[in-house]
């Protein structure tokens, strides 16, 4: 015989409904202090889930505290009848409605707490930094140049770099302060390469970027070209490696097709590269073998491959009659001259690498090989004299805090 549903109490519906009202009111006080907090440590807004979690828990274990030590957790109830399921279902989901609510709440006013005793201004960032000596200010020029035989960078970027305002260690040398505005350029925006100019005040005179070339092409030599094709690369095969391709002949014998560098493989897929000529002589449905050689590929395929990835590049300069550049060194330059070619009594005279105490002459022309910055002084004959040591008045005045016992080691040139 089934036993009917009696009716609940009207006083113990009462305290169910007040019991409900506070356990939610409970979980919402914990979801906005967590919140609160979270905002406080880590300036962020606290996942939605981490805050109901932390407010239902609560409720959950007070719950789980009166279920074992009572006989029922509401009037006379007992545990395992359909009054305690649904009282115990409401609370959960009351408090997890709560907890959600109070987490918007204590983000929201820890958002108005902080932003009123934070800096909202670089002016009073600088300000608050600038009292203790801590940071210099350099701002960006307006007019941001493209590097000459660099690739450009995209003007999107530019516009964002013209105006930027960055707040770098005040305890500085010029060249330390030059190339930390260097590497928060490249870091920051994606910057390839960058050629910047520095006041002794940490003014920028000059900035001009580039961006660094991506992919397989612009690391391949002139004349060349990259091929994938389906072969049988050695197993310990690596990018770099000298290989030749052999495929089968009409009557069944093996003929070099050509030669060429192992740029990458995937399976029985390989790239290689090879020069353009042999490139026309492959068929698309050839089945070929490649042999893996023991030496290296040309010297200066490898050369010209490793100078497009490298942050120098190869300039010419041509010097002339009244010319800055003649008579100096080329050891006093600050770039690496490759070669020097000097118009002879007949045939033009070439020099690969010549010695640091040849000097340049009217008519000469130098492939030298450089960053942007020493290329530039170079091409603009803008050329420092050798005894000519950096301004200290720089230094002294973003050292101006500093212990006067503390050692300073002078700074050193660019190594070319």
């Amino acid at each position: 015989m089934i036993t009917p549903a009696q009716a609940i109490p009207t006083e113990t519906l009462l305290e169910a409904i007040v019991r409900i009202l506070g356990f939610a009111l409970l979980a919402a006080g914990s979801g906005a202090g967590v919140a609160f907090v979270y905002r406080w440590y880590s300036a962020d807004a606290i996942p939605e889930g981490i805050a109901v979690l932390f407010g239902v828990a609560l409720v959950a274990i007070w719950l789980n505290t009166q279920t074992a030590l009572q006989q029922a957790i509401i009037g006379n109830t007992g545990l395992l009848e359909p009054g305690t399921a649904i009282y115990t279902v409401g609370a959960f989901a009351a408090s997890a409605v709560a907890a959600d609510g109070g987490r918007r709440l204590g983000d929201y006013l820890a958002r108005d707490v902080f932003v009123v005793a934070t800096p909202r201004t670089i002016t009073e960032v600088t300000q608050l930094v600038r009292s203790a000596g801590r940071v210099v200010t350099v701002e960006l020029p307006d007019d941001i140049d493209d590097i000459e035989g660099y690739d450009p960078v995209d003007e999107s970027v530019k516009a964002d770099l013209a105006g930027q305002t960055f707040l770098l260690p005040r305890r500085l040398t010029d060249e330390e302060l030059r190339e930390r505005l260097i590497a928060r350029l490249e870091r920051d925006f994606g910057i390839g390469h960058v050629d910047v100019d520095l006041e002794p005040d940490g003014t920028v005179a000059y900035l001009a970027v580039g961006s660094r070339p991506a992919g397989l092409g612009p690391t391949l030599a002139p004349g060349t070209v990259a091929v994938a094709l389906e072969g049988d690369p050695a197993a310990d095969a690596s990018p770099g490696d000298a290989v030749r391709l052999w495929a089968r002949g009409e009557d069944g014998s093996a003929r070099r097709v050509a030669g060429g560098e192992l740029r990458g493989t995937a399976g029985d897929v390989a790239t290689v590269a090879l020069d353009a000529e042999d490139a026309r002589y492959l068929e698309s449905d050839g089945d070929y073998r490649l042999v893996t050689l023991p030496g290296s590929p040309d010297a200066e395929r490898d050369l010209v491959s490793l100078l497009r990835a490298a942050d120098e590049t190869v300039r010419t300069v041509t010097v002339g009659a009244d010319d800055p550049l003649a008579g100096l060194s080329v050891d006093s330059l600050p770039v690496l001259v490759l070669a020097l070619e000097r118009e002879g009594d007949g045939d033009a005279e070439h020099w690969p690498l010549p010695a640091g105490d040849v000097r340049l002459a009217a008519g000469d022309v130098a492939y030298v090989l450089g960053r942007p910055d020493a290329l530039r002084r170079v091409t603009e004959r803008t050329l420092a004299p050798a005894d000519e040591s950096p301004s200290a008045s720089a230094d002294d005045a973003r050292s101006e805090d500093a212990d006067p016992a503390t050692d300073r080691t002078p700074e050193r040139p660019r190594e070319r």
